[in-house]
């Protein structure tokens, strides 16, 4: 009898085991690694998506007028065109997106070549456009490379900042970053000042960022925003030295005070100020501007915030800033959050180009500083331009997309 309880024994173990041996088993055993999910950020996304829809409305409002007069009756001419760049620009920001970040770094460098490559080019076969060569033709196109700059010097100071790292901070290596963005900045000023005082103000807001000493910057902004202040004595004073000659003087008289020649050099001017005036609280109602019909010079371009504001009125316009003021928000949060410094200096420099154009296209439109014809990003119609913002866009939604949820 005992073999055979030993024999029934033996299955019984077998077949059974004792209790809590099957959870100490799994406990011991190794488990298997849950894969990061990563982040991607669908309120930017939105953001985009909404600014760029707005500009199209935008743009077929405020050109639909001068488009019927000048192109065959077609008053959504500008829209169309606008719109098929943006969806082209849209599926390569997607793209862009998808893409690991760190792969543009090794482009970076002959990006920037490129870029002195294609000013040069413009300045020698440029297409001339209000006596400025801003526009280099390719075949049945034509793009401003100064967008292409802008992107390519993120790029560059992105990777070499990353690659000195806290040697940043020495002033030698400050200088390196500024005397690799003046020049290109120089040759961009010539033909285009705006795009110039943009290229600088990206190195700028790069390098504050960037730098653990911080009051350089703080007294180049006291001493841009005293030049403004006095601009008008300094004018004076460098005309009297023969730096500046009486037509620039002009110019900034007529910044001054837009009365003194209301039908030249403060015409464009006085016609913004007449558009914001007009429209109140709440606007005139989409579609129903009075200054678009020919009263407003390049009201789908430079001036479209001053459409807004006579359209949609003080409510509209706030609106608009406080998106932007989000899209910011969101760049700051990816930046924060970004995997690395080199990612989070692509976010850093996307974020100034985006702040100094919304910042100086409304300080234009409302007189608060000189024309200089910058245009109000994804609203104000410009192919190259929504072209390469959406670009940027993809950069910085790469750089969101490598941001791990779980470890």
């Amino acid at each position: 009898m005992a073999g055979k309880v030993q024999t029934a024994a033996r299955p019984e173990r077998q077949a059974g085991r004792p209790a809590g041996t099957q959870d100490i088993r799994e406990q011991q055993m190794p488990k298997k690694k849950k894969k990061a999910k990563h982040f991607y950020d669908y309120s930017l996304l939105f953001c985009i998506i909404f600014l760029t829809s707005f500009g199209l409305v935008m743009i077929y409002s405020a050109s639909s007028y001068s488009a019927q007069l000048n192109y065959k009756g077609n008053g959504a001419y500008f829209m169309e065109r606008q719109a098929m760049i943006a969806a082209a620009g849209f599926v390569g920001m997607l793209i862009i997106s998808k893409i690991d970040y760190h792969i543009f770094a090794r482009f970076s460098v002959a990006a920037y070549l490129m870029s002195y490559i294609l000013m040069i080019a413009v300045s020698f076969v440029g297409k001339e456009v209000n006596g400025k060569k801003r526009w280099l033709p390719l075949g049945p196109f034509s793009f401003q490379p100064t967008e292409f700059v802008k992107i390519a010097l993120i790029v560059l100071l992105a990777a070499m900042i990353t690659t000195m790292g806290m040697k940043i901070n020495k002033w030698k290596n400050m200088g390196y970053i500024v005397a690799l963005t003046l020049p290109i900045a120089g040759l961009v000023a010539m033909n285009n000042l705006s795009s110039g005082i943009i290229v600088c103000g990206i190195a700028f807001v790069m390098l504050f960022v960037a730098c653990k000493v911080k009051w350089p910057f703080f007294t180049i902004g006291a001493l841009g925003l005293g030049t403004l202040a006095f601009a008008g004595p300094i004018g004076k004073f460098l005309m009297t030295i023969k730096l500046l000659q009486p037509y620039q003087f002009r110019r900034i008289e007529a910044w001054l005070n837009p009365e003194s020649d209301p039908t030249d050099k403060g015409f464009q001017v006085l016609q913004g100020l007449y558009a914001i005036g007009s429209g109140g609280l709440v606007g005139q109602g989409l579609g129903e501007s009075i200054q678009k019909l020919g009263f407003l010079p390049e009201s789908q371009n430079d001036m479209i915030f001053a459409i807004i504001c006579e359209e949609l009125g003080l409510f509209g316009a706030v609106s608009i800033i406080l998106i932007f003021l989000f899209m910011i928000y969101r760049f700051m949060l990816i930046a924060n959050n970004a995997p690395d410094l080199f990612g989070a200096l692509l976010v850093v420099g996307v974020m100034g180009h985006i702040a100094i154009q919304v910042i100086l296209n409304i300080a234009v439109v409302t007189n608060t500083i000189p024309n200089t014809g910058i245009t109000l990003p994804f609203i104000s119609y410009g192919g190259t331009s929504v072209l390469f913002l959406l670009m940027e866009m993809g950069i910085v939604l790469s750089v969101s997309n490598q941001i791990k949820l779980e470890k």
